[in-house]
């Protein structure tokens, strides 16, 4: 069976690279989003796809029903659900989009499949209680799921929630509990030398003004097999924003730590201690890499390295999405 998906915040296409990814038989129909930015670097990758650049809300029943398909792929805004959102749920204007999805799911008539993914706190959410009645409501059976990437192979910590659902006359079981392993063999992490850039990258050397908070930073090498959550504010902020690579071996970052802790933290001796580790930022390449992205896939070259930090933070991981759609049509 040949499906038509239905992409909505569609982002830079995180769950169109995990369609192409499963091997699934199907095509994008058309993706949605508002965010210009975004758009642009989805069209530099997929610019024989339907991009329509409109508020969700403005997309009616007629025009998705119009477009025939039977997927629907999202990962609605997160801020809802988080701290920085203030976890203002189905009160924040930014679920608005979503909670009108849910108004119109039982008159979308073509859809047979959809896979969500949200941030973690999603699950104990208003919004997450309104859509699963609303599945229930439309017949749809699901399963929920609290994964990282590095239960696919993938050296990254990115907990985040997804939900399967398919309309009840699939074979395909609801599950009381949120599941957090995948059925089969858990693969170990590959190392991360495998994805770090040889170039010069001496831009992305941290600056004097992130080393001061060195007791904060969670550093990497090529030998490592994690890393940290890379979040939009990746590089404007260093503390749990994602991790940060040197070439050193682990035994001289620990025997400089111990050096550069006879000094007051940020002092300018703590500072030159850290210095010499010659630590960086993961490149905007590096961290597509780390989150599944194919080899082939491009920023626009108009847009900044802040700009490519902000869209990977509202991505997805590839991977993930890729392992899941294949559950979802099993």
């Amino acid at each position: 069976m040949k499906h038509k998906v239905l992409e909505l915040y569609s982002g830079i296409g995180g769950m169109h690279c995990a369609w192409k990814d499963s091997g699934l038989q199907g095509e994008i129909i058309a993706a949605v989003d508002i965010n210009t930015v975004a758009n642009s670097v989805y069209k530099k990758n997929f610019p024989e796809i339907n991009l329509i650049a409109r508020n969700i809300q403005s997309i009616t029943v007629k025009e998705i029903n119009k477009m025939d398909v039977n997927v629907i792929l999202m990962s609605p805004p997160c801020q809802p659900f988080t701290r920085n959102g203030k976890y203002l749920d189905a009160e924040d204007k930014r679920a608005d989009s979503f909670l009108y999805i849910l108004s119109i799911l039982q008159e979308l008539y073509t859809i047979e499949y959809i896979l969500l993914e949200n941030v973690k706190g999603f699950e104990c959410s208003k919004v997450r209680n309104l859509f699963i009645d609303k599945l229930v409501e439309c017949n749809f059976k699901y399963q929920e799921f609290l994964l990282c990437p590095s239960k696919v192979g993938i050296p990254n910590s990115r907990l985040r929630y997804y939900c399967l659902a398919r309309r009840s006359f699939w074979d395909f079981p609801t599950t009381v509990e949120i599941k957090y392993e995948l059925s089969g063999e858990v693969k170990e992490p590959f190392p991360l030398r495998e994805i770090i850039d040889s170039n010069e990258l001496e831009s992305f050397i941290l600056q004097d003004k992130f080393l001061k908070w060195g007791k904060v930073l969670d550093i990497c090498n090529k030998e490592s097999r994690r890393s940290c959550c890379f979040t939009k504010a990746y590089s404007h902020y260093i503390d749990g924003t994602g991790s940060v690579f040197t070439e050193a071996s682990l035994d001289k970052v620990k025997e400089c730590y111990e050096e550069a802790n006879r000094y007051p933290p940020g002092s300018a001796e703590f500072i030159e201690n850290l210095r010499s580790l010659k630590l960086r930022l993961f490149t905007p390449k590096e961290v597509l890499a780390i989150m599944a992205f194919p080899n082939d896939y491009e920023f626009p070259d108009n847009i900044t390295n802040k700009q490519c930090y902000r869209l990977l933070g509202n991505s997805v991981n590839v991977k993930v999405i890729s392992e899941l759609l294949k559950i979802l049509f099993s």
